[in-house]
């Protein structure tokens, strides 16, 4: 994935790197265009036949080989006795082979008021593509399995709940082209996580094609030179910090680790904790998450929240909520046992403590949600300090509460913690309301840190809230909300 150039394919150099050959005929060309809708649209049809568009090699070493065949070309090009003047400047992506990070815009310019051009046109194609989101999700499928077919295997067999997750995740990360330290630290938690579908630097080129392939289609109205080399461009930083971050960890973690179930403890009718053993030490802080797979729906993963601390015993436990149709969330709650081999992903998130400061935390968690911050709790025990902890922990009704004896006895065993149950609809013992309103009232929390845990809709409400009361954003931690969608499953 290792396009630096907008001009890179290696049969012409004028052509864009993403850009196919050319076909033979037009009606060639037609009859794919015609038979790669009918995919999108899940009709059956005959895909005529083509050549494989030219995949650059990848790796640094290779981006620069290219980049100094294609200087010298230019050079070759230029008239000899050319007049001088001053040149064009280069972009940031083909200069000095520095770190990728360090040549994604600057947190300064993430904060400039005007956004970059290569991000205008970003955002445009995006506003373009927006109504017609899922043709250009099921036509971008359709053209990377049709045009690259070894690469199905990589995906379950039933798409539906895979088929916008790649999609989105590009478009996220395109958005955020100006945002340098949320774009690395989430495009390298995205390359880490995709090794465990067995994801490799060669298949970059194809999901790019691919990208830009369903973008061009669906956002002809404002597609033109420039907004392609815009998205070439972002698509290189995106493939590449991804590459180095999945190198990086290749070096330090497996893939993914095999874990024995040794623990099925039912909660309540559709929640279950579920503890395991991995087959050799999993590294992660407090706060974080993983994903799963289980034996049943191999390649479908879903993310969940560590349940505790780090133990010396190196169990990990997941509270687990069975949904309608989730395939992982039921066989996990109604279908495991102790026995069970399940698959567990890196580690991910930075909903984690700052131990550095003697700042109070105050923690939300609703339904289980609870998992992460009781996690959070033990870990400010384990560090023995003494710092204010404020929970609320908030369900729908009084026996969706299932942890509460739980975080009842941490709160008798430290004077330090404060343990409130918040019920939204049935009025009882505990406090009764809409989870962010309580926690409002119960203010000002500007000298907190906030660290928020639950379902996208009470989160985004609770950031509302805080901020509305004064609580600096800065200082609010929470899971990506598109986690946050995956983990619903």
């Amino acid at each position: 994935m290792d396009a630096v150039t907008t001009n890179s394919a290696e049969t012409d150099p004028n052509r864009g790197w993403f850009t196919p050959p050319e076909r033979e005929s037009d009606a060639l060309q037609d009859r794919e265009s015609d038979a790669l809708q009918d995919a999108a649209e899940g009709g059956e049809t005959e895909i005529p036949s083509r050549s494989p568009a030219a995949i650059r090699p990848v790796g640094r070493a290779a981006a620069r080989k290219q980049r100094a065949r294609e200087e010298a070309d230019e050079r070759a090009r230029q008239p000899e006795a050319a007049s001088p003047s001053t040149p064009e400047p280069t972009p940031a992506f083909l200069s000095d082979p520095e770190p990728v990070a360090a040549r994604i815009p600057s947190p300064q310019a993430a904060t400039a008021p005007q956004a970059s051009p290569d991000a205008l046109l970003i955002r445009r194609t995006m506003a373009e593509v927006g109504p017609v989101a899922d043709r250009t999700t099921s036509y971008f499928y359709a053209l990377l399995f049709v045009r690259h077919p070894e690469l199905r295997e990589l995906f379950p067999a039933a798409m539906d709940a895979q088929r916008d997750r790649i999609l989105k995740a590009l478009l996220t990360a395109a958005d955020n082209i100006d945002n340098t330290e949320y774009l690395v630290e989430y495009l390298s938690n995205l390359g880490r996580g995709h090794r465990k579908y067995g994801t490799r630097p060669e298949h970059y080129p194809a999901v790019g094609e691919a990208l830009i392939g369903a973008l061009s289609r669906y956002a002809a109205a404002v597609w033109d030179p420039l907004t392609e080399a815009a998205w070439v461009r972002a698509y290189t930083v995106i493939s590449q910090v991804m590459i180095d971050a999945a190198a990086a960890d290749e070096r330090a973690a497996p893939p993914w680790w095999q874990a024995e179930i040794v623990s099925h403890e039912p909660r309540t009718s559709d929640i279950a904790v579920v503890t395991v053993r991995p087959d050799q030490p999993y590294p992660f802080l407090a706060g974080q998450y993983t994903s799963l797979e289980t034996p049943w729906w191999p390649r479908v993963w879903r993310h969940y929240s560590f349940a505790s601390a780090p133990r010396s015993d190196g169990l990990l436990s997941f509270h687990v909520k069975a949904v309608p149709a989730g395939w992982v969330s039921n066989a996990l709650v109604h279908r495991a046992r102790p026995g069970d081999v399940i698959r567990l992903g890196p580690p991910a998130g930075s909903m984690v403590v700052d131990h550095t400061t003697d700042s109070g935390l105050l923690c939300v968690g609703g339904g289980t949600g609870i998992a992460p911050i009781k996690a959070l709790v033990e870990d400010v025990v384990e560090h023995g300090r003494r710092r204010s902890v404020e929970v609320f922990y908030g369900a729908r009704h009084d026996h969706d509460l299932y942890d509460l004896d739980t975080m009842l006895r941490m709160q008798e065993e430290h004077p330090w913690l404060s343990v409130r149950p918040v019920v939204a609809d049935t009025p009882s013992g505990s406090l009764s309301g809409p989870l962010p309103d309580i926690v409002r009232q119960y203010g000002p929390w500007e000298k907190y840190d906030a660290y928020l845990s639950g379902p996208a809709g009470m989160i985004r409400s609770s950031m509302d809230a805080l901020v509305g009361g004064g609580m600096p954003s800065h200082r609010i931690r929470h899971d990506a909300l598109e986690e946050l969608v995956a983990a619903g499953d």
